[in-house]
């Protein structure tokens, strides 16, 4: 049986609702809630003004416009779904409330007691639903993005992890609904991967996936390994938006593009014309081949998207860089830092090394279910704001 709440607790907590001056959200205190709820309605009123605006006969016609407002749609109209959701709930505490003061029926006082502590936590969660909602956008929100797993230290046995690492991700973006289309595959005699790059297609995509960057560790006895000795590996992933055309120019004259005969999976044509391209950047030296598409033009194309993300994430580490060098904080280089630990062998253990989050399901992990290490690091973000 749960705990009867008594008239003063309820007091308490109606009076806590109105006057506490802050929330607290982990070990951070963050803001208080009449400040978050004035945000809230002001992202409720700028919904209003984005579906009007989009209502408009002269906006419709203008693409440019529509993209915006109905990317900026997106994002406010699940915080305002879910803050409608919070208003009706605090509501109906209120009025539990207000009939459990007055109830005098032990039974009927025992059920609004219960109904009270049920109301208490599922407005809790909320809170932190609507807190995490509201940390600020990165401005690529909202972007599809390119996803690059790399074997590094480890041999074929980074290689065949990478292999898992792609089943991982594929399977996450199965189960939330995703679309994951393969661009470049560099696949090892015993089935690795060596180098694979895959499209997301989804306006959470970034927001969920961006923190995935880094380097990920696995130990574990290799098939390799015939001495049944443990070994460690490493998989380097990177997480790109994807950027349009008009974001990044690239001059023509900076590029220097080979073709070659394709030697791995893809259409009727592989292997036997030079469908295969490998475009270098020479200002940057960064070089992208792609192979999977059945036509040259097909993987011109595909090496140029991939090509744009790359350069898009370079000005974006450039800018970070000079933020970070005017505020006189130091930025890591790159995304080879480590972020998680697998350990599969001699026990069971995933580790993320940023928030401690620790499962030891590692079947479940490997298998797609990585949004406990995603909501914790989300929510280590809220945490960042309150300091």
């Amino acid at each position: 049986m749960s705990r009867r709440l008594s008239m003063q607790d309820v007091a308490d907590r109606q009076s806590i609702a109105v006057f506490r001056p802050r929330w607290r959200f982990g070990s951070y205190e963050i803001f208080s809630v009449k400040p978050m709820e004035e945000k809230l309605e002001e992202l409720k009123s700028r919904l209003r003004d984005i579906e009007q605006e989009m209502s408009k006969p002269e906006v419709s016609r203008d693409q440019k416009r529509i993209r915006v407002l109905n990317t900026e749609h997106a994002h406010l109209a699940p915080i305002v779904q879910k803050y409608d959701e919070y208003r009706r709930v605090t509501r109906e505490f209120a009025d539990a409330g207000e009939l459990f003061k007055s109830e005098r029926d032990p039974a009927m006082k025992e059920m609004l007691s219960e109904e009270l502590q049920q109301l208490e936590l599922k407005e809790e969660k909320l809170k932190e639903t609507l807190l995490v909602m509201l940390i600020p956008k990165d401005p690529n929100s909202g972007k599809d993005i390119l996803m690059e797993i790399r074997a590094g230290t480890g041999g074929d046995e980074a290689a065949l992890f990478g292999a898992e690492l792609m089943r991982m991700y594929t399977r996450y973006c199965d189960i939330k609904g995703w679309r994951v289309e393969i661009i470049e595959i560099n696949t090892t005699e015993i089935g690795g991967y060596k180098e694979v790059i895959f499209s997301v297609r989804n306006a959470d995509a970034y927001d969920n996936l961006k923190f995935e960057s880094g380097t990920h560790r696995v130990q574990r006895i290799p098939t390799t390994e015939a001495g049944g000795r443990i070994h460690t590996s490493a998989v380097t992933v990177a997480v790109l938006p994807e950027a349009e055309e008009d974001e990044i120019q690239i001059n023509p004259d900076d590029l220097r593009i080979d073709v070659y005969r394709s030697s791995g999976h893809g259409g009727q044509s592989v292997n036997t014309t030079d469908s295969a391209v490998r475009i270098t950047h020479i200002p940057t030296g960064i070089v992208v081949t792609c192979q999977n598409e059945r036509s040259q033009l097909q993987n011109r194309e595909s090496a140029l998207r991939v090509l744009r993300g790359k350069l898009f994430d370079l000005e974006l580490q450039r800018i970070e860089e000079e933020q970070a060098r005017l505020k006189g904080k130091h930025v890591e280089a790159g995304w080879g830092n480590q972020i998680r630990s697998y350990v599969l062998q001699p026990y069971q253990m995933v580790k993320d090394l940023r928030t401690d989050v620790e499962i030891g399901n590692t079947g479940a992990v490997l298998d797609g279910e990585i949004d406990p290490f995603i909501q914790a690091w989300l929510k280590e973000q809220v945490g960042a704001m309150g300091t």
